[in-house]
């Protein structure tokens, strides 16, 4: 679709007004329709923001193509510790039927981000094989710090793998099909930091979390939501005034703040994103004992992409 079109049953190139038409088009749906940080991002340092998929979503609904789920391939390249996907996605126009262009993603548990994790204490990261954990080095606002990491188990990130291939293979059949590479990049997001891009961006720090500031007295009954990397989750347990047992469990975040909840399917939840160090959003109130959970959700998608 970004080289020809069809006529009549013909096919002949796009003609440079067109194809200036086509990138005006994305570049006007990005302004009318998507949406910072949902469809799209902007990495500090780099030219172009990055397609997540929700925006490939709106690029491919505007262009009326389609992805056809029987044509897309899943090859296994799974050796012993590590899981493996390469993934092809085929678009098809909506009007016609015909093929218009195939895009490749593939994703590894042996990448950095899912490979490793923080332990949940420091009694796990003693117990842990000495060639399942290490000390690394990274860096906050220019300074470097040490930070402790086990492996994870391959298998708990398996789904994880296999919807971040095919999520490549998506962007990247968006951005092949309707030369919206001159508007966005695919991957920068997926960059270990300081790593150098095809087009020579250099992926920043990440920063760690901050710590919140204290809450003022007049935002105590507030529903407030926070989206964080659940770092541990505690549990501890009572007994009530009528006799009855309940457990109440704590969720830290890897900044260090706490939330409270009695809910076992929060606490659940919460313990199954840690290890692949996937977001949760936490909705909260804070009261005389702290914050209060009243919602809890597992993100669907990496930092800024959706999985």
């Amino acid at each position: 679709m970004n080289d020809v079109i069809e006529v009549r049953g013909e096919r002949r190139p796009l003609t440079a007004a067109e194809l200036k038409a086509q990138v005006q088009a994305i570049q006007q749906v990005m302004a009318a329709v998507m949406k910072k940080d949902v469809h799209y991002g902007v990495i500090p340092g780099t030219k172009k923001p990055t397609l997540y998929k929700p925006g490939s979503e709106i690029i491919l609904t505007t262009f009326q193509i389609g992805v056809d789920p029987s044509g897309e391939s899943v090859t296994d390249l799974s050796a012993p510790d590590e899981i493996r996907y390469r993934v092809a996605c085929r678009g098809f126009s909506r009007l016609t039927g015909a093929l218009l262009g195939v895009g490749i993603g593939e994703c590894s548990s042996n990448e950095e981000k899912y490979k490793w994790r923080r332990p949940v204490c420091d009694q796990e990261f003693e117990e842990t094989p000495e060639d399942r954990k290490r000390v690394v080095w990274k860096t906050y606002d220019g300074k470097p710090y040490q930070q402790k990491q086990v492996r994870t188990n391959p298998s708990d990130v398996a789904n994880t793998i296999l919807k971040m291939a095919k999520k490549r293979a998506q962007i990247d059949m968006t951005l092949t099909v309707t030369a919206a590479s001159d508007v966005f990049d695919q991957d920068l997001e997926d960059l270990p930091e300081g790593m150098v891009g095809e087009n020579g961006e250099k992926k920043p720090p990440v920063k760690e979390p901050q710590k919140k500031a204290p809450v003022k007295p007049d935002t105590k009954d507030a529903v407030q939501i926070v989206t964080v990397k659940v770092s541990e989750v505690t549990s501890k347990g009572g007994k009530k005034k009528d006799g009855s047992d309940y457990t109440i469990y704590t969720i830290v975040d890897e900044a260090g703040a706490k939330y409270g909840t009695f809910s076992d399917t929060f606490a659940d939840l919460s313990r199954s994103a840690i290890p692949a160090g996937i977001p949760v959003k936490i909705a909260f109130t804070v009261g005389q004992y702290g914050n209060k959970v009243t919602d809890l959700t597992v993100e669907d998608r990496e930092p800024g992409q959706d999985g």
